[in-house]
C-alpha cells in the first residue's frame, strides 16, 4: 500500500469515526430495538408472527398518540409530567358528560356525544393552556408547573368520579378506541395518523424549524426576534392535547373510566422519546426517534410476557433501559458539546 493510500485511508477512518459519535443517539435505539427483537424471536417461537406484530401496535398506540405531543415539548427543553394525569381526565371527562347506565353511581351530566368530545377537548387544551401561561408568563420552570398540574388533573378527575368507574363513552369514541377497520384498529390508525402528522409538522413547516431552534439555542432564537415563549406555550397546549386524544380513545379500549387508569403512562411517553433518542437538552430528534422508542418498549413489554419472566423483572429490566438510554443521551451532548468547542 502506498503513503498516499495508507494516508487517504486513515483520512477516511478519521471521518468516520466522528460520524458515529455523533449519530450515537440514532444508532443506539435503533441497534437495540434489533437486537431484542432477534432475542424474543429466538427465544419464543410466538413472537415472531403477524399476529403478535398486531399486538404490539395496539399495546403501543395509546402511548404513541401521548408521545406525539411530548416529542414537541422536549425538543424544546422541557419536560410535562401532567401527561398522564390530563390522558386521565379528559378519558373521565369524556364519560362523564355521556348517558351510562343505570348502576353507575355517578351524578354525572349526560350531553349529545359531539358535545361531550367537544367539551373534553377543551378541558384538555385548557389545562394545557394553564401549564403554558404557568412557564411563559409567571416564569414557573416546566418541572414544577406539570408536577403541579398533575395533581391538579387528579383531583379533578377524583371530583368527577368519586371513586366509581363509568363505562359508557360516545359511539365514535367507542369506535375508534375499540373498534376496527379490515382487520386493523383504529387506535393503530389514529396513533399512525398522529405520529405521521407530528413528523410533518416538525419536518416540513416553519412551527416545527421553530421548535428545533427553541430547543437547540434559545437565546440565539430570542436574537433572531422568534418569539420564544408562544413556541413554549404552543408546545406545552400541544402535548395536552395529544394526552387528551390519547385518554379518551384509551378509555374506550380499556372498556371503564377509572381514577389513575393511565399513571403508568407517564413513565412509557417519556421512555419512548427518550429511549428513541430525542435529546432531553432539546433540539435533536423527533418522531422518528419516538417511533423507534415506542417499538424499543413494545418489542421489550410483548418480549418479555412471551418468556414468561417474573413481573418483578420485568419493571427492573425496563428501568435499566431507560438508564441506558439517558447515558447515552448525556454523552451524547457531552461529545456535542466537545465537537462544537
Amino acid at each position: 500500500m502506498s503513503s498516499e493510500t495508507a494516508l487517504a485511508a486513515g483520512q477516511r477512518a478519521r471521518g468516520v469515526a466522528p460520524f458515529l459519535r455523533s449519530q450515537m443517539r440514532n444508532i443506539a435505539p435503533f441497534l437495540t430495538l434489533i437486537f431484542l427483537s432477534g432475542f424474543f424471536a429466538f427465544a419464543s417461537p410466538s413472537f415472531a408472527t403477524l399476529d403478535n406484530l398486531g399486538n404490539i401496535l395496539t399495546q403501543v398506540s395509546v402511548t404513541g398518540i401521548i408521545a406525539v405531543g411530548l416529542t414537541f415539548v422536549i425538543l424544546c427543553a422541557e419536560i410535562d409530567l401532567s401527561i398522564a394525569s390530563i390522558a386521565n381526565v379528559t378519558g373521565i371527562a369524556v364519560a362523564y358528560f355521556t348517558l351510562q347506565e343505570s348502576y353507575v353511581n355517578i351524578a354525572n351530566i349526560p350531553l349529545p356525544g359531539a358535545v361531550a368530545i367537544i367539551l373534553s377537548i377543551l378541558l384538555c387544551a385548557l389545562l394545557g393552556l394553564v401549564n403554558a401561561l404557568g412557564l411563559t408568563v409567571i416564569g414557573i420552570p416546566s418541572f414544577i408547573m406539570t408536577l403541579a398540574m398533575m395533581q391538579i388533573a387528579a383531583g379533578i378527575s377524583a371530583l368527577l368520579v368519586r371513586g366509581q368507574i363509568a363505562y359508557k363513552v360516545p359511539s365514535l369514541i367507542t369506535t375508534l378506541g375499540s373498534g376496527s377497520i379490515g382487520g386493523i384498529p383504529w387506535l393503530v390508525i389514529i396513533a399512525a395518523l398522529m405520529l405521521l402528522g407530528g413528523h410533518l409538522v416538525l419536518t416540513y413547516t416553519r412551527f416545527g424549524r421553530y421548535v428545533y431552534m427553541v430547543g437547540g439555542n434559545r437565546e440565539a432564537a430570542e436574537y433572531s426576534g422568534l418569539n420564544v415563549k408562544l413556541i413554549l406555550g404552543a408546545v406545552m397546549v400541544i402535548s395536552a392535547v395529544c394526552s387528551g386524544i390519547g385518554g379518551m380513545l384509551g378509555v374506550a379500549h380499556f372498556g371503564s373510566a377509572q381514577q389513575n387508569e393511565f399513571d403508568t403512562y407517564l413513565l412509557d411517553s417519556i421512555a419512548a422519546v427518550v429511549v428513541g433518542g430525542t435529546s432531553l437538552f432539546g433540539g435533536r430528534g423527533g418522531i422518528g426517534n419516538t417511533i423507534v422508542g415506542l417499538f424499543v418498549l413494545g418489542v421489550l413489554n410483548n418480549g418479555l410476557d412471551h418468556v414468561n419472566i417474573d413481573s418483578f423483572l420485568k419493571i427492573l429490566i425496563r428501568g435499566l433501559i431507560l438508564l441506558a438510554a439517558l447515558v447515552i443521551n448525556v454523552y451524547a451532548q457531552r461529545l456535542r458539546e466537545k465537537a462544537a468547542d
